[in-house]
């Protein structure tokens, strides 16, 4: 088999405060680094709840990875209704900005390569998350501006569809728009979390122009919250792209050994865009 033309590892909801076990967050970084990953996606949930010191390990772990992050917050990111409601509204991404970066609305691409982080975490947002339209602008114009044959990749916290496979629920409050959105934007695959459960699907948003998207949604990479048939199990996403097809591993951490290990392999093929897209 040849080698694939990129590499993306996909971790979520890491919720420094709650680690599982001492030795999770070291064995992900020296597994990730061996592996010489293009890109790193983390989706959202660095934290437990956003205090300075979870916040500080985050960082830790992040300056740790050789390969370029990208990142985006999720609603345990955000500061806590209790503790600092003004703040919650009006400035809820302030830790996250200044521990992790001032763009909550990340890209990165290579030649080949596109991906874009959308923020779903923020304000008046309680769990569920919410897309902002504006945020919806940027990702349609980042798209837009990319080459027709390029692999295009949507990160973000919470989920756009209810997947029946994941039992009940919530959904990000626009989510609508954005599936939509994406869709149009000819996303191959979208990267989330927030459910604590490992899950790969594809779903079809238009069967006449075969529009397809691939869902991964990460367990917990390290966390002691995993639900449901993850319980008390961590997982993380290894991502191969090639140019006619792409997989997803999960990977999942054995105790016992110290260190993760294969758990199921998903492949989809490619399809591909029709000619004439346009790109300014």
């Amino acid at each position: 088999m040849s080698a694939p033309a990129f590499r993306l590892a996909h971790l979520s909801d890491i919720h420094f405060g709650k680690i599982a076990d001492a030795r999770v967050v070291p064995a992900l970084v020296d597994e990730v680094n061996a592996d010489q990953f293009d890109l790193i996606v983390l989706s959202g949930d660095l934290t437990q709840r956003a205090r300075t010191r979870e916040y500080e390990a985050a960082k830790q772990m992040i300056d740790a990875f050789e390969a370029p992050t990208l990142v985006v917050p999720g609603n345990h990111d955000v500061r806590a209704w209790w503790h600092n409601p003004i703040g919650r509204v009006f400035n809820s991404a302030s830790r996250f900005r200044r521990f992790i970066g001032d763009d909550t609305t990340p890209s990165f691409q290579v030649p080949g390569f596109a991906a874009f982080g959308l923020n779903s975490a923020h304000g008046l947002t309680i769990k569920g998350g919410k897309i902002r339209p504006r945020h919806l602008d940027e990702m349609q114009r980042f798209f837009a501006a990319q080459p027709t044959d390029v692999f295009r990749v949507l990160v973000l916290h919470h989920h756009l569809i209810r997947l029946r496979a994941l039992g009940s629920h919530d959904v990000a409050r626009g989510a609508k728009a954005a599936l939509q959105m994406a869709g149009e934007a000819k996303v191959d695959l979208i990267l989330c979390g927030h459910l604590h459960v490992s899950h790969v699907e594809h779903i079809e948003i238009d069967v006449e122009r075969e529009r397809r998207l691939v869902i991964a949604s990460a367990g917990t990479a390290t966390s002691s919250r995993g639900r449901g048939t993850n319980k008390n199990v961590n997982f993380y996403n290894h991502i191969d792209v090639w140019p006619d097809r792409f997989a997803v591993e999960e990977r999942r951490f054995d105790p016992a050994a110290g260190t993760f290990r294969p758990d199921r392999t998903t492949s989809f093929d490619r399809i591909p865009q029709p000619e004439g897209v346009a790109h300014p």
